[in-house]
């Protein structure tokens, strides 16, 4: 099998990959839209919700998306110097989002709104919970292609797996504008 034969099916079966992911959310959403009204008395999206702390999580994992894109800008210019500076700054940024996102789960699990206290905070959670351990993945991920950007350079199958990865970032980013929209904005009125 030639290299552009391998590099092919690669990424075919990461967009397979990534689809099964799509139906792995959507029956997220789907369970959050049924349990969005259950909230058996305690306190729903508009009372539990900062919308502005919510706009600076999204600024900070949309601001990700394009450092991420300007990585990967580097790598097709063949610049190893300006890939690891642009992933390093990525890497942060999910970091700081990630921190952000747990700091809200703590201060709603400290106010006695966890998991446990109604459908809704269970769908909010295991929702919102999910795509956290995406960006976890993702941030594990990015710190293995940088270590070994940063020994082997931007061979072809370092850039092949930063595609990959910038496509999973990318697509968690879309994901984070749906919760966003479906669960925030929608959740706060």
């Amino acid at each position: 099998m030639s290299d552009p034969e391998a590099e092919s099916k690669a990424l075919t079966g990461f967009w397979i990959y990534l689809m099964t992911d799509c139906v792995l959310f959507a029956s997220l959403f789907a369970t959050f839209a049924v349990l969005r009204n259950n909230t058996y008395g305690g306190p729903g999206g508009d009372e539990l919700f900062s919308l502005p702390f919510v706009l600076t999580e999204t600024l900070i994992l949309l601001t990700s998306s394009f450092t991420c894109g300007l990585g990967m800008l580097s790598a097709r210019m063949g610049s190893k110097k300006q890939v690891l500076f642009w992933f390093a700054l990525t890497f942060l940024l999910g970091v700081a989002f990630l921190g952000l996102e747990l700091s809200e789960f703590h201060r709603l699990a400290a106010e006695g709104n966890n998991w446990r206290r109604s459908g809704f905070l269970s769908a909010f959670f295991t929702l919102v919970s999910t795509h956290g351990l995406h960006i976890t993945a993702g941030l594990l991920w990015m710190a293995v292609m940088m270590y070994k950007t940063a020994r082997r350079g931007l061979t072809t199958g370092n850039v092949r797996k930063l595609t990959m990865l910038s496509l999973f970032w990318h697509f968690l980013d879309v994901v984070w504008i749906f919760i966003f929209s479906i669960v925030y904005l929608i959740g706060a009125l």
